[in-house]
């Protein structure tokens, strides 16, 4: 005798045949739907995604930030009419992680606000988008861009500096370009944001504004919204040419070329508010020295950058600090393959770290920040074990962390000099610091909060400048 139970309900073989037709169909209709139910919800599954529905949320979110009108990425991608024709080459990108821009290793250090790596979903979109053959989809509304062309990202500023017009060359070395722009504050001013806009972004390297505080003599040589040119080798700045007393200090309020960094820019850098309460300080008297590296790349074009202030309506809790923390005393031998510079600065005064940005040049391999608590306590904070040149990211903290006294922030690089880097300009020369792409840098940006009360020149201890 067979019994089969489904559902609570038994079929017996020895039951008369009508009863067992019925029974039957109760207990095989309910399975028969629900296999049927299972696979319309299977097939629905596996609708090949479509521009409208899938990509284009994707887009909106992870790229076009870069991919819009006037951005550094060679092309928008805000429609479906100029997406599809690069609907391969973004399937190979996602799939190989060139794209989007993050170089953060997954599962080490601390998490990141604008972390910008594709989820499994995100990813199983775009690249089933493309083997689907790019469908556009339905015409639901598309989700608004990240910005009008050519606006500000943080705000219309109350304040914007315009530098001259400058003529980009299609070709040959560009030295550094300096603005030299004196703000004329009578008081001191708090900056709760500071951007820099770009007009050529495809040739430029990148752009530092400084704050030049009274008293600092450097670059008086410069005349007020004036381009001046450091010649290599010939100046304050020329061919690595640091201040011998402070080699490694490139922005600081405790020494430095110019001071503190107001703003940055560089290609994939976008500027984050500060939270309320936070803000720099421009003390009276101040100039601003805007610092621009152009690099020609075959087309001539005309550039004028833009810095934009908002300024605080109230004094702030706590001053905000971008610095520079730098190794420039590294020699690179000629072929090594995974050489090793370091540096360090010692935390004095509570503050909290907001952000980080490593900078180094074409022989640029990885980068790691790790921070060593006074206790003892050692963590990773921030490892990129793939750097990319074309890619100066931030990495800005989810959670500021906050830093005691006697906390060491270390900072370790490592180049590759060898025939094996498609990218080395010369695998037989030995590198030094410099300031064009076939020498080397080593920097550890850091952004920080403390104390506005305190003296700047209190909170941070730089090692000397050696290392390897």
């Amino acid at each position: 005798m067979l019994i089969v139970r489904a559902a609570g309900r038994a079929y017996d073989d020895s039951a008369p045949m009508s009863q067992r037709a019925q029974i039957k169909k109760a207990l095989w209709l309910p399975l028969v739907i629900g296999g049927a139910l299972a696979a319309a919800g299977g097939a629905a599954q596996k609708r090949a995604p479509t521009f409208s529905e899938d990509v284009l949320p994707v887009l909106a979110k992870r790229c076009q930030a870069c991919h819009s009108p006037g951005e550094v990425a060679p092309m928008p991608l805000l429609t479906y009419e100029q997406t599809r024709p690069w609907a391969k080459a973004i399937r190979e990108s996602v799939l190989s992680g060139q794209m989007p821009p993050w170089f953060a290793e997954p599962g080490v250090g601390r998490q990141f606000s604008n972390d910008r790596s594709l989820t499994r979903q995100e990813i199983d979109a775009l690249v089933g988008w493309a083997d689907a053959g790019a469908p556009r989809g339905g015409t639901a509304a598309a989700p608004r861009p990240p910005r009008p062309t050519g606006s500000w990202r943080l705000g219309e500023p109350d304040l914007i500096y315009e530098m001259a017009e400058y003529q980009v060359p299609a070709s040959g070395t560009i030295e550094y370009t300096y603005y030299i722009i004196p703000t004329e504050f009578k008081e001191d001013r708090w900056v709760t944001a500071a951007e820099l806009k770009v007009g050529a972004s495809p040739l430029v390297h990148h752009i530092n504004a400084f704050i030049r505080e009274p008293g600092n003599k450097r670059f008086l040589r410069g005349y007020p919204a004036r381009t001046y040119f450091v010649p290599a080798g010939q100046g304050e700045l020329g061919g690595g040419d640091l201040p011998a007393d402070d080699p490694a200090s490139l922005g600081g309020p405790n020494g430095g070329v110019f001071g503190e960094i107001l703003a940055p820019y560089e290609p994939g850098f976008f500027p984050s508010p500060w939270a309320p309460g936070r803000a720099k300080l421009i003390k009276a008297g101040s100039d601003i020295v805007v610092q621009v590296h152009y690099t020609a790349n075959g087309t001539a074009a005309a550039d004028r950058t833009q810095l934009g202030l908002t300024f605080a309506k109230e004094p702030p809790r706590e001053r905000v600090l971008t610095w520079a923390p730098a190794n420039a005393k590294f020699v690179i031998p000629p072929g090594a393959a995974s050489h090793r510079v370091d540096y360090a600065v010692t935390v004095m005064k509570d503050l909290k770290l907001l952000s980080m940005q490593p900078h180094m040049h074409l022989r640029g391999k990885s980068f790691e920040y790790r921070v060593v608590h006074p206790g003892g306590a050692a963590e990773v904070l921030l490892r990129v074990p793939r750097y990319d040149f074309n890619w100066q990211l931030n990495y800005y903290l989810s959670e500021p962390l906050p830093l005691a006294p006697g906390a060491r922030l270390e900072f370790t690089a490592h180049y590759d000099n060898s025939a094996k880097n498609p990218w080395n300009p010369d695998p037989t020369a030995t590198v030094k610091w410099g300031d064009q792409s076939w020498e080397e840098m080593m920097i550890g940006f850091i952004e920080v909060a403390f104390d506005a009360r305190l003296d700047a020149n209190s909170v941070i201890h730089r090692m000397p400048a050696g290392g390897r």
